[in-house]
């Protein structure tokens, strides 16, 4: 398997809101985000996937197409505009992106579930700070 990322969906309301976001950018064929720098291990995320962080844990993941200078100083990360459910997992928000080896990806959930009809982020972070999950 592929290392993937993990990145705070900034500016989503929701996971549908994401959903949203990442969906209107289908006719385009590729969602693109903006980041500083190219990860040094770019090589290795080939067929990897960037997994959204929100309301502290992860929530989805979307396909990564690869990675492309913007011509302005910075990179696109560019990805598949759809996002996937799966299995929601706490996780600190932090600043930029940061590498997820495949170990520690969360599986996919079926066609048509959501996290969200699993556990509540909160109640899953809270598990998790007790030590329970």
């Amino acid at each position: 398997m592929a290392l993937s990322m993990t990145k705070i969906a900034f500016g989503a309301q929701s996971a549908a809101s994401l959903r949203q976001w990442l969906e209107s950018h289908a006719p385009l064929g590729e969602a693109r985000l903006t980041t500083r720098y190219m990860p040094k291990r770019h090589e290795e995320m080939a067929g990897g996937s960037v997994y959204w962080i929100f309301n502290k844990a992860i929530i989805g993941r979307s396909p990564l197409l690869g990675f492309m200078d913007n011509g302005q100083g910075r990179y696109w990360i560019r990805v598949e505009p759809k996002l996937i459910a799966v299995q929601s997992i706490p996780r600190r928000a932090h600043q930029g992106w940061r590498y997820l080896e495949p170990a520690d990806a969360p599986a996919d959930l079926g066609e048509g579930m959501d996290a969200a009809d699993l556990m509540p982020a909160e109640m899953l972070g809270e598990l998790a700070r007790l030590g329970l999950v």
